[in-house]
């Protein structure tokens, strides 16, 4: 299998299971307990924080770990500036859109894009400040958004921001105390540490309501025995990613240039969604002629791929990408984009075989191959 799927979850990074193992067989310690087993546990916790705040460019006690981006994000939509109006993105993940489903949806471009200028307009017809939230780099398309003009542009109007960070996150470089924004929400799985783990990033001096009640675990603020494994392994990935950084993305990025250049060129009627905008280095979302996503993921899984057709929360879906829609693609095409998305373990070659079976299946459609009866409008 040739594994190009990393914005849906990424394998660990070298290094990070075996920095878990430990607090799996031979630290049992809950890290709230007075005694040395739990001295220990609390010391691995408080470390790992210190690696994820490291990576982010936060202070160690802006960290609140979680169970991953899901439950940061409902956290900081729910419990930050509670009662006051909300805007987000119309090509926001579900975690958002579901946590805010009367929130006013501000407008994408054909790339993907908020325009920053728009802002102040749309920011102060809401009456009085309260909560924008806008994800830093888009789940499907990879566009990233001008994040250090938006958030000028929401302090200006009185707006605290947040950001859904989470394919952003050990693939960007990334300064979250001079990014503006006030929360800010990621999981470790997508950077290659352990699934069941996030962090909820809340600057200084800032209040939200607590996560969940029951005890005294992150400053008060969300109760639960802490996930000692989870949390080591994700400081562990975040070490590790940060020390890759720079070298990962500019290889990422040209492979994925190489790709799409080729794509574009050996198969007439093929198209990259977001192309002109600024895109994470490691992803390609996509569409051949005369192909429906779920055929063609089909038919590359039998061919040894994995890829995905959007977000993994919505596999198997026949409704068109809503960041497709979004972005006011027709749905015809919408429906027959695919997501290619590369990681740490990553190889040219694995896209170069990628290219192949792509071309193959392009002649295939145009034949009225086996899967004629699957293709998209």
């Amino acid at each position: 299998m040739i594994y190009l799927d990393h914005n849906a979850t990424a394998p660990l990074r070298p290094g990070v299971f075996a920095a878990m193992r430990p607090w799996f067989e031979e630290h049992p310690g809950n890290a709230n307990s007075v005694h040395r087993a739990g001295r220990l546990a609390r010391q691995a916790v408080e470390q790992a924080r210190e690696q994820v705040a490291a990576l982010l460019g936060a202070q160690p006690g802006e960290v609140l770990f979680t169970s991953g981006a899901t439950e940061s994000i409902n956290w900081a939509l729910q419990g930050l500036r509670p009662g006051a109006p909300r805007c987000v993105g119309a090509s926001e993940h579900d975690a958002v859109l579901q946590a805010l489903p009367q929130a006013r949806r501000l407008a994408v471009d054909r790339q993907g894009l908020i325009d920053p200028a728009a802002l102040p307009e749309t920011l102060a017809a809401q009456g009085e400040a309260g909560l924008l939230s806008l994800m830093w780099a888009n789940n499907e398309t990879g566009v990233l958004q001008d994040m250090p003009a938006i958030a000028a542009a929401a302090a200006a109007a009185g707006w605290w921001l947040h950001s859904d960070a989470t394919q952003a996150v050990g693939r960007l470089s990334m300064d979250f105390a001079a990014s503006g924004l006030v929360a800010l929400s990621c999981s470790a799985h997508k950077l290659g540490g352990p699934k069941g783990v996030g962090a909820l990033l809340l600057r200084g001096g800032h209040a939200i309501e607590r996560g969940q009640r029951g005890g005294s675990h992150e400053r008060g603020l969300r109760a639960g025995t802490l996930n000692v494994p989870g949390i080591v392994g994700f400081g562990a990935a975040c070490a590790a990613a940060g020390e890759v950084l720079a070298d990962e993305g500019a290889r990422l990025r040209r492979w994925r240039e190489e790709f799409e250049a080729q794509l574009l060129a050996s198969i007439p009627g093929s198209e990259v969604f977001g192309a002109q905008a600024p895109r994470l280095p490691n992803t390609s979302f996509f569409a051949l002629p005369g192909w429906h996503s779920e055929a063609l993921l089909i038919a590359l899984d039998k061919r040894g791929f994995a890829l995905a057709s959007g977000s993994a929360c919505h596999s198997g879906s026949d409704t068109p990408s809503h960041v497709l829609a979004a972005m006011g693609v027709p749905t015809p095409r919408a429906l027959g984009a695919v997501r290619m998305s590369l990681g740490h373990d990553s190889r040219e070659a694995d896209l170069q075989a990628l290219l192949a079976a792509l071309q193959e299946l392009a002649r295939e459609a145009a034949g009225g191959g086996r899967f004629a009866g699957l293709l998209n409008g």
